[in-house]
């Protein structure tokens, strides 16, 4: 064909360039049974699966600092050493394929220590029986039916940054080639930032520059522990959706201060900080979003959010609405909806990012 589709062009960061603009996000998976933050078999073929599909980026699951800041006792983390050799097969594998690789560090706060299905306690807290441990956040305030968090000290505080530059370090050498960090959904640093939930009066809390100051910290943490080449990514809720809360504007604000610290892309999505409130759910919703902060922060940006047909993705690239877009759930229905993507914008398998061994199955194909 004559023109490259969009989705389809390469995209650099820093010394990092994608091949094209299709990116897994970090979707968890809740699948550590041991509870001892390694990756398994599950997760080397889940990771690599999609990275033969065809990603330009895949960014794995939210990987803990710390274990008490795990979402789930079966979730993955990067705290400790032990847990790289775990991280480097994967890593090495997806980079085979062509793909980029990035990893996405977190802490839970006050949403730690929360049931998934693999152990049951949906939407409420493990018992100390079962794994479980106190979650901590910026003030007492509990998230849903979850327990009240012990509140963090400021030598807490600065003991979770440190977490976060020891687990950039270990990301490092296990062979990640980007870091993200998850400011999003409801975790600790979106603690901090949303007035709902801080309520703090020191220099943690009230103004929007002293909530910002946590998420600020670990930004430069990560920084001055990584190469000057790597990208470092945030991932970001641009709404909690409730009056008063933490919405588009303070978005904004945070992410052009981000910028100056070292940041090259927002990972735009929305939600996920106070319970119980509506979310307009739909085709695109989160679009207007990552298009405002790319525009008015002059930063790259991805969009994510029912997203789920190639035309559609094409359009959000090629309108300049984002950077980037990320295929969640339709990845977990269709590993290789990237390949199929190509061929619905018309783009030859000899162009598609087709392992060699699939070629002669390229979608498509009489035979």
């Amino acid at each position: 064909m004559s023109e490259i589709p969009h989705l389809f062009s390469p995209l650099t960061l820093r010394g990092l360039t994608t091949r094209n603009r299709i990116w897994l996000p970090p979707m968890d998976t809740y699948s550590v049974y041991a509870q001892d933050g390694k990756p398994t078999p599950f997760h080397y073929q889940h990771y690599v699966s999609r990275a033969l599909g065809g990603f330009g980026l895949v960014i794995t699951e939210a990987t803990a600092v710390s274990p008490e800041g795990r979402i789930s006792p079966c979730d993955v983390g990067l705290w400790n050493d032990d847990q790289i050799a775990s991280w480097q097969w994967i890593v090495e594998d997806v980079k085979k394929t062509g793909a980029k690789v990035a990893v996405q560090l977190n802490h839970a706060g006050r949403k730690a220590s929360t049931g998934s299905f693999s152990l049951g306690h949906i939407q409420g807290n493990v018992p100390e029986s079962e794994g479980g441990w106190q979650p901590v956040g910026p003030s007492d305030q509990a998230f849903g039916m979850c327990v009240a968090p012990s509140v963090l000290s400021v030598d807490d505080i600065q003991r979770i940054v440190s977490d976060f530059r020891a687990a950039a370090g270990r990301a490092l050498t296990a062979g990640f080639e980007a870091i993200e960090i998850h400011a999003a959904h409801g975790y600790l640093i979106t603690q901090f930032l949303d007035p709902l939930v801080n309520t703090r009066h020191d220099e943690y809390g009230g103004s929007l520059g002293n909530r910002m100051r946590f998420g600020l910290q670990v930004i430069d943490a990560i920084r001055d522990v990584i190469p000057e080449s790597m990208p470092l990514l945030i991932r970001v809720s641009a709404t909690d959706w409730a009056a008063g809360g933490w919405d588009l504007e303070q978005t904004i604000e945070f992410a052009k201060v981000a910028k100056s610290h070292g940041v090259d892309l927002v990972d735009v999505s929305t939600g996920g900080i106070v319970s119980g409130v509506s979310i307009p759910a739909k085709p695109n919703y989160q679009v207007p979003f990552s298009a405002a902060i790319r525009a008015q922060v002059q930063i790259p940006t991805t969009a994510v959010g029912l997203i789920t047909k190639p035309k559609q993705a094409e359009r959000i690239i090629h309108k300049g609405q984002a950077d980037a877009v990320e295929i969640g759930r339709g990845a977990l229905r269709d590993p290789y909806w990237p390949l199929r993507a190509a061929h619905k914008l018309g783009l030859g398998k000899r162009e598609a990012p087709y392992p060699d061994q699939y070629i002669r199955g390229a979608f498509g194909t009489k035979r």
